[in-house]
């Protein structure tokens, strides 16, 4: 029995889930072994290989997530910041979401991936997030669903219905482009040339009027193109010009790598940011400072 076809599309959904693309590595490790360890009780008259695994991954991520809290973004704990000069103080102890790296799984496989709606899915009871991704996203029937969490039929539409709602102001599934739409492509490409050049005016013009901005692990965030430009300002005061990124993607959206130039030459990497791009401008900025995020994307350090 070969499970390891199945392996990307297993991790997308244990990431949908858990929201931390480390942990859910080791929950898709601990249903192929649970799997493995089971392949002679399988039995394919009652379920096909990536439903049965579907099953296991389920539990895995369910006993995972007993007791515990949910992963925010720093948008999801309160009312935008309106000081541009806040003190930009990390709050290790909060579980922050994390994104995902595209270039770990394919193109399939990161259908609804997108950062805003993964934060709003953690919010949701974590049977009803299993619903609603193995209902919406992975297109698993009702009775499939229901075997999957040993409950009825009638359970799992009462508990899609409750997590659609609680969903509402996400927006749709699947409402957003790719990130290699030509269109998003140039906004990104002018974008990330402002953010070299250090110049916030070509920055803000890229935005739209209600942009946000928001950092983890700093629990800051602000919304509107002035609050954000003028703490893109304070950025490059502090940390000068000569920036280089470097380009990729990131829950099925455009990404970058941010470095910054070092005083004896070189760059040090800075951030990772995720950006959403509707109608020609960015909507979204999430800026990732953490370290276990830059080795998830396996991105250098530092470059000459």
């Amino acid at each position: 029995m070969d499970l390891e076809p199945y392996r990307g599309e297993l991790l997308a959904y244990c990431y949908r889930m858990v929201g931390s693309f480390h942990e859910a590595e080791d929950l898709v490790q601990e249903t192929m072994v649970r799997a493995w360890k089971a392949r002679d009780r399988y039995d394919p008259t009652r379920a096909s290989v990536r439903t049965w695994l579907y099953r296991i991954a389920t539990n895995v991520c369910l006993t995972a997530l007993e007791g515990r809290t949910r992963r925010p973004l720093p948008s999801g704990l309160g009312a935008p910041s309106d000081d541009p000069r806040a003190p930009l103080t990390p709050a290790l102890d909060i579980p922050w979401l994390q994104p995902f790296p595209d270039a770990r799984t394919d193109t399939e496989a990161r259908t609804d991936l997108r950062l805003a709606l993964v934060a709003a899915m953690q919010v949701l009871p974590a049977r009803q997030r299993a619903v609603l991704v193995l209902r919406e996203v992975l297109e698993f029937s009702a009775g499939e669903v229901a075997a999957q969490l040993e409950t009825t039929v009638a359970a799992v539409n009462s508990a899609l219905q409750r997590a659609r709602a609680a969903l509402a102001g996400a927006g749709e599934l699947g409402d957003l482009k790719e990130p290699d739409d030509p269109d998003a492509r140039a906004v990104i490409h002018r974008y990330a040339q402002a953010f070299e050049a250090a110049d916030v005016p070509a920055l803000v013009r890229l935005l739209t009027d209600d942009a946000v901005l928001e950092m983890p692990p700093v629990p800051l965030w602000y919304r509107g193109s002035r609050d954000y430009g003028l703490f893109m300002d304070r950025v490059f005061q502090m940390r000068g010009t000569g920036w280089l990124t470097r380009q990729l993607t990131a829950n099925g959206q455009p990404a970058f790598a941010a470095y910054a130039s070092e005083p004896g030459g070189g760059h040090q990497l800075h951030t990772l940011q995720v950006l959403t791009v509707a109608k020609g401008q960015v909507t979204h900025n999430v800026v990732f400072a953490d370290p276990r995020v830059f080795e998830a994307f396996e991105l250098p350090r530092r470059i000459s």
